[in-house]
């Protein structure tokens, strides 16, 4: 393992275990920030809307390129999930939280399977077939990536599959 990867492990331990900390880790953090956030109120019921999650936790299948975890500014791809295979068949590649717990369920940070039971239950209409997995940490030049190619990638995709509504989930 990397210094870099080794360092971010450490970091994101200790602040898990010692909350107190994360409060002057957050204050030295100074994110991106934009006026122009693309919104849309939902206007279809739920019951009769197609969910899809989109994850920025850095959950992936496994047969898929890990996240970049050495560029310091981070990675501004991201992966479609196929909710049709295994749920084994993904994993985290993201070092800048404890993901100890969302390893042992994923449905923590991916909540898939609360999905399909609200599906079953009829509280929502279909849960969608395709869903997006992306790296949370992005910095630097990066952000013009996510920001003009990730997202609208993401976003037609979304479209293509006439999703209704999304549920975003952090890492």
């Amino acid at each position: 393992m990397d210094s870099t990867r080794l360092k971010n492990k450490i970091i994101a331990k200790v602040i898990t275990r010692l909350p107190f900390l994360s409060g002057r880790f957050i204050d030295s953090y100074s994110p991106w920030e934009s006026d122009d956030v693309p919104w849309t109120h939902v206007t279809k019921p739920l019951n009769d809307s197609k969910i899809a999650i989109v994850t920025t936790a850095g959950v992936h299948h496994t047969d898929q390129v890990s996240f970049d975890m050495k560029d310091k500014n981070g990675d501004p791809s991201y992966r479609v999930i196929d909710s049709s295979r295994s749920l084994s068949e993904l994993t985290i590649t993201h070092n800048y939280y404890d993901h100890t717990n969302a390893s042992r369920d994923i449905n923590i940070i991916f909540p898939i399977e609360r999905l399909w039971e609200f599906e079953r239950e009829g509280f929502i209409g279909k849960v969608a077939d395709r869903h997006y997995g992306l790296m949370g940490h992005i910095d630097g030049h990066h952000i013009y990536a996510l920001v003009n190619a990730t997202a609208p990638e993401i976003a037609r995709g979304l479209r293509e599959d006439n999703v209704d509504a999304v549920l975003l989930t952090p890492g």
